[in-house]
């Protein structure tokens, strides 16, 4: 059957066989007769191939035949395009959702903010503690993060080599800044914080050489992007909902994407655009390691790549020579940046731990009230007594792995799985204190 429909489809010619015995022995089937005609769009290409076989009074399919089953085929082929077009619509509508819900919710800087902070001296990226891994997350202020941002942009050699203006990197950093929601964890303390471990790891680890300057652009501003627009809720929540971000982008890494859309429409922005001084060859080949960047920060993409990487390191397999294992490393360094909370001091961790998970019981709240799901362990308000055994295998599990790979490659990045260690050696006395007071509790009073 399958040959007869592709010479319709070819021809575009009507087919009716009043015996099809020979033409289809190896079938399976008895098939008596046959008529089958090409489906068309409103553009009368074809799009398929409609058939029928078998006239119930064993007769050949005849004119009147032809003609109904005609009428039949121009329905289905107006109702595929219907279908396509529909398809095409709902997305053109989430599209436009989405681009309201961050137009009502975000502003670009003003002239005002941006000569206020144009004003202000920029501190050294070094008397801040900016080329330490154990920097503190927390010893900044919203503002000063800011400067910041703009001391490792200065230290890093970006802004004299890719001819950055002042005043465009600071509205552009300005922007990014207020395009970061009021969350209580992926905001723009967190972007900032991910994007100063990138620093680190550089310059403070001397990995700076192992990349292209163009690398380096590319996964600083990635960082600092890299969850742009976050509404406190993770891509499983954005599927489970149907949400207009999932209709726009699909199912895989929905919200990188939207990061790293959201970059693009910043970068797009007037006076905001950090790479205008690229060449066109250059600016294409920054904004793919923007992209890579900010889609590697997905944990599903970590969970894809790792055992590579892995492999590399333990076998000294690697050539950073090679583009391949570069990427390969560019996208461990986004996660290692990413989750990097995890081997800091254990002040700056225990409070990371606790903001993330305000931030996931909201969302676990909403499935439970509005899915009529049971969120998971670490997102359910009535479960928050086993965060500490949640932390022990979050590090163990996710980050200890990392850290070690990279340690192997690198020894001052040692750093990170000593920090990890320490963090996992204090949650396990939260836990032994937490059980031996629910043992305490249990016991019945003499």
């Amino acid at each position: 059957m399958l040959g007869l429909a592709e010479r319709v489809a070819e021809s575009g010619d009507v087919l009716n066989v009043a015996e099809c015995l020979e033409v289809e022995k190896g079938s399976g089937g008895n098939i008596r007769s046959l008529l089958a005609m090409p489906i068309r769009n409103r553009h009368y290409q074809i799009i398929g191939v409609a058939n029928i076989i078998n006239k119930l009074n064993s007769l050949p399919f005849d004119e009147n035949d032809e003609q109904l089953f005609e009428a039949f085929s121009i329905f289905c082929g107006l109702g595929i395009h219907n279908t396509l077009m529909y398809s095409e619509v709902e997305k053109a509508m989430a599209r436009q959702k989405v681009a309201i819900e961050v137009l009502s919710y975000h502003a670009t800087a003003s002239n005002k903010e941006v000569e206020a902070l144009l004003d202000r001296p920029v501190p050294c990226a070094d008397e801040l503690n900016l080329y330490s891994l154990t920097f503190d997350d927390f010893s900044l202020e919203s503002d000063e993060m800011l400067l910041a941002a703009v001391s490792m942009f200065l230290d890093l050699g970006l802004v004299k080599k890719f001819s950055i203006e002042k005043e465009t990197l600071y509205r552009f950093l300005i922007t990014v800044k207020r395009n970061y929601r009021d969350v209580p964890y992926h905001n723009w303390r967190h972007a900032f914080n991910v994007a100063q471990v990138m620093f680190a790891i550089l310059m403070g680890c001397e990995m700076k050489g192992t990349f292209s300057d163009l690398e380096v652009l590319g996964m600083f501003v990635g960082c600092l992007c890299h969850d742009l627009d976050h509404r406190g809720t993770n891509n499983a929540f954005q599927e489970k909902t149907g949400s207009a971000l999932v209709l726009l982008y699909g199912t895989t890494n929905t919200m990188e994407h939207h990061h790293f859309n959201h970059a693009v429409m910043i970068l797009s922005s007037e006076s905001h655009n950090i790479f205008s001084g690229l060449s066109p060859e250059n600016y294409s080949k920054v904004m793919k390691v923007l992209k890579h960047s900010i889609l590697a920060t997905d944990l599903s993409v970590y969970f894809q790549l790792r055992p590579s990487f892995f492999s590399l390191v333990e076998n000294r397999q690697y050539s950073w020579g090679l583009e391949e294992h570069r990427e390969l490393l560019r996208s461990m360094l986004m996660t290692a940046s990413d989750i990097a909370a995890s081997s800091k001091p254990w002040h700056v961790q225990q409070r990371v731990a606790r903001l993330v998970t305000a931030e996931f019981i909201v969302q676990g709240d909403k499935e439970r009230q509005e899915l009529n799901i049971e969120p998971q362990a670490l997102m359910d308000r009535e479960r928050q007594h086993e965060l500490p055994q949640l932390q022990i295998r979050w590090i163990a599990d996710i980050c200890l792995p990392l850290y070690k790979s990279l340690g192997q490659m690198n020894p001052k990045l040692n750093v990170m799985t000593e920090g990890a260690l320490d963090n996992m050696a204090h949650w396990s006395n939260l836990a032994s204190d937490a059980s031996n007071h629910s043992d305490q509790s249990d016991v019945e009073p003499a």
